[in-house]
């Protein structure tokens, strides 16, 4: 059963603030728990009143006497936390709060909130809401909410983080007879949030497929925990609005700027294993094929249709999404045509010709069917003056009943006309579209948590030998202490070493003296530079050197570098100059980090240097976690792949030490999670090793 069983399944439910007045959204649950034909005990309270709706009516939950499972509270928002702690010594285990006037309000709303969660914490008591409609089982049967009406009995759970989305969906689904198990409006996700509730429907035996409409999360870390385990049990789909590249964060560093907040929504649901809906189309699209077809083995869609046009926009459309056209067996190209006019293509998409009659799409329909090499197929239908549409879609369940593994879709091009099959092949459980690319898409869908279920159990946490966290300790409290928020180049330096992470050697000199003796020691050609966090762009103001080959050059670099940023820049406070190792070019890329306020730490790899913003040739993934397998398919996502593999007669780089570099970062940034971004650009990559030239930390 669901880990929220005993909320969705109680024995008794109270209903305070019910009301006898019809109108009142008091009376509207009291009558929609009734309808909806729940056999349990339902104890109206209102201290006003005698009885509602032919039920004896209690003046507080303490005088109903009896245990009670679920409260559901339509209470005023500054009565809601008195009644919420009445619950509590009455031993309640449950509440939904659908009494608005919390945090969405303001302030004030905000602490009767935390008052409210404050409570149920005390009590151990679960909560919906506040400021949501309810929540519907239909399998109880139960309609704890003041929607109008009670959804059709099905196996689709539905979470929405609107309750007016929610409402307005249960309206359309009536009239399209899609069914539900569960349906949840979150609210303000005080208590509950979407993980429970996704963790919950994962675990019970009435759902097959998971929806949900979010506008954020509320525990990043719980998420994805729940979400991972949820996938592979069930097919997760998610549509998350607030996408658009406006509600990113700002950022200073180049991984930040391409980091934006949608991206790390994305990056999340791809490690969870979550389908990711673009439309209220697509989700209820994938829902209806997730809940009637089964999960597709591969990727190989083959295409019946009479008529050429719409065959090559499907065509199209199965590269466009990554999918794969069925190279059919001989056998089936034999039986086709022999079987087929001859003018009818035989190999896929198979055409049978604009005068087919049922008997025609029924034999290409089994034929491709029977195929090995066919994972999923897609029916067109274009209207014609001999087209027998209800006799073709009875052949299509009957091709589908001797291939039950299999997913079938029809797309019935036309309108009134078709109407007569589209009935019929809904009421059978296969899909049917008014146009092919839609079914496309939702093969694609499907295709795609078809690999999420085949993925390999993902590698154990990487184990980072040789790293020193008590170093970049210290490194930290000595920039906490001097008030700083970003790191010097040297101590960046100190960091990346700490943590095994190879690059150019850098040493801060406070006179012209040490940095002769520090240049000595490292030996030539050189690059010197101010060190100031204060400055960004320190060639605009003469502060940096490059090419130094002689002890006379270092004094003069020093000198030099520091008269240009006081004539320019004569209030900026100066730490030194930084002497650093000139390095041979390399392959140049990017390893960088964005702290997401969800969840934490992304990590970015991509083309480096001048092309960073230039390309955005960037890929990311969560640090928390990172494995190899994961590290090696986001560099094999960059065109930069392609120049580290050789390019042009080059010799390839050294991929492995670029691997353990973003491991090495990931460890860090996970470890220390005061780092709020951090930038190492340019990377070099050689054909062995590679070493970092630039690095930028910021810490919080």
């Amino acid at each position: 059963m669901g880990v929220l069983d005993n909320f969705f399944n109680p024995e008794s439910v109270a209903i305070i603030g019910a009301s006898k007045t019809d109108g009142k959204i008091g009376n509207a649950i009291v009558k929609n728990i009734l309808n909806s034909n729940f056999r349990r005990d339902v104890y109206p309270v209102n201290p006003r009143e005698g009885e509602i709706e032919g039920l004896k009516c209690y003046p507080d939950i303490m005088s109903i006497g009896k245990k009670v499972d679920l409260a559901v509270i339509s209470v005023p928002a500054a009565s809601a936390v008195t009644v919420a702690d009445s619950c509590g010594k009455a031993g309640v285990k449950n509440l939904v709060v659908v009494s608005a006037g919390f945090k969405e309000v303001g302030k004030e709303g905000l602490a009767l909130e935390k008052d409210l969660t404050r409570i149920c914490s005390e009590y151990g008591m679960r909560m919906l809401g506040p400021n949501c409609v309810g929540m519907m089982d239909t399998h109880v049967p139960i309609n704890a909410s003041f929607s109008e009406g009670f959804p059709t009995t099905g196996d689709i759970a539905f979470i929405s983080q609107s309750g007016a989305m929610l409402v307005a969906i249960l309206d359309w689904s009536k009239s399209i007879g899609i069914g539900f198990s569960k349906i949840i409006s979150l609210g303000n996700k005080a208590d509950l949030t979407e993980s429970d509730f996704i963790e919950d429907a994962a675990d019970d035996p009435n759902t097959r497929v998971i929806l949900c409409y979010i506008e954020d999360v509320a525990n990043g870390k719980h998420f994805l925990e729940t979400t991972r385990i949820a996938s592979t049990k069930k097919p997760v789909i998610i549509l998350k609005s607030g996408t658009s590249q406006a509600g990113a964060q700002a950022a200073s560093s180049h991984t930040g700027a391409l980091a934006g907040s949608n991206l790390a929504y994305d990056t999340a649901f791809r490690r969870s294993g979550i389908i990711r809906a673009s439309t209220m189309a697509d989700l209820f699209d994938l829902a209806v094929a997730f809940s009637n077809q089964p999960i597709p083995g591969g990727d190989r869609v083959a295409v019946v249709t009479n008529a050429g046009g719409p065959g090559i926009v499907t065509t199209d459309q199965i590269e466009h999404l990554g999918l794969a056209m069925s190279r059919f067996q001989k056998k089936t190209i034999d039986i086709l045509r022999s079987g087929l006019p001859e003018e009818s293509n035989v190999y896929n998409p198979v055409d049978v010709l604009g005068d087919a009659r049922a008997d025609r799409f029924k034999l290409a329909m089994h034929c491709v069917l029977d195929d090995e090499n066919v994972d999923s197929m897609v029916v067109l239908v274009c209207p014609t003056a001999v087209t027998e549409y209800e006799e073709t879609a009875r052949a299509l369940i009957a091709a589908h009943r001797n291939h039950p593994e299999k997913p079938v879709f029809a797309a019935l091009m036309g309108g009134q006309s078709l109407e007569g099959g589209a009935k019929i092949l809904s009421g059978a459980g296969i899909p049917s579209f008014t146009f092919p690319e839609t079914a496309i898409s939702v093969i694609s869908g499907m295709s795609k948590y078809s690999r999420i279920r085949q993925r390999l159990p993902a590698e154990k946490e990487e184990i980072v030998p040789g790293i020193a966290p008590e170093a970049v300790k210290d490194i930290f409290e000595r920039v906490k202490d001097e008030g700083r928020l970003v790191l010097l180049g040297s101590e960046s330096a100190a960091v990346a070493e700490a943590y095994g992470i190879p690059a150019a050697p850098v040493k801060l000199a406070t006179t012209p003296e040490e940095a002769v003796r520090i240049a000595e020691e490292m030996g030539y050609p050189l690059v010197m530079k101010v060190a100031s966090p204060k400055i960004l762009h320190k060639t605009d103001v003469g502060g940096v050197k490059i090419g130094i080959k002689t002890v006379e050059e270092v004094s003069r670099s020093f000198i030099e570098i520091t008269d240009n940023v006081h004539r320019y820049l004569p209030r900026v406070v100066i730490h030194g100059i930084e002497v650093q190792k000139m390095m041979p070019s390399g392959t140049e890329l990017i390893i960088g980090m964005s702290r997401d306020v969800q969840f934490g730490p992304l990590i970015a790899f991509g083309l480096g240097g001048i092309y960073v913003n230039l390309l955005k040739d960037v890929s990311f993934r969560l640090a928390a976690g990172l494995t190899r397998q994961e590290a090696m398919s986001m560099i094999s996502e960059t065109k930069a792949y392609t120049l580290l593999r050789g390019y042009r007669g080059e010799p390839p780089a050294d991929i492995d030490t670029i691997l353990d570099i973003i491991i090495r970062t990931a460890a860090l940034v996970t470890q220390f999670d005061q780092i709020t971004e951090m930038d190492i650009n340019p990377v070099f990559a050689y054909s062995k090793g590679a070493s970092a030239l630039d690095i930028k930390i910021t810490v919080s």
